[in-house]
């Protein structure tokens, strides 16, 4: 089940008015972007969010899961608390680079 159009702009409300937020489809699915930087990745309206040091204590409870076949073990986010998601999003900005151009 593709994650659905009415469940992505759900996901993008939820942690409005903490930076520029836009989506991009992706291999069927969709990463969302916060500021220019890739914050979580949304597949089968399910929330993935990758593990790092600054949100493991906060997490810690989370389960986690695959996105997609191949990749590393995510944090699954629960979008519905609108106030964690924001502090989530929040710390993993603050540490996440904007993805380097790739040249042609």
């Amino acid at each position: 089940m593709a994650t659905t159009a009415d469940f992505i702009e759900y996901v993008c409300e939820q942690i409005s008015g903490i930076g520029e937020i836009r989506y991009k489809k992706m291999f069927g699915e969709y990463m969302v972007y916060v500021n220019d930087k890739p914050i979580f990745i949304v597949c089968n309206n399910t929330v993935y969010v990758k593990q790092n040091e600054v949100i493991k204590e906060l997490m810690k409870t989370a389960e986690t899961g695959f996105p997609y076949k191949g990749a590393k073990e995510h944090y699954i986010l629960e979008i519905d608390n609108s106030e964690f998601a924001k502090i989530i999003t929040s710390r993993l900005e603050s540490v996440t680079e904007v993805p380097k151009k790739k040249k042609k």
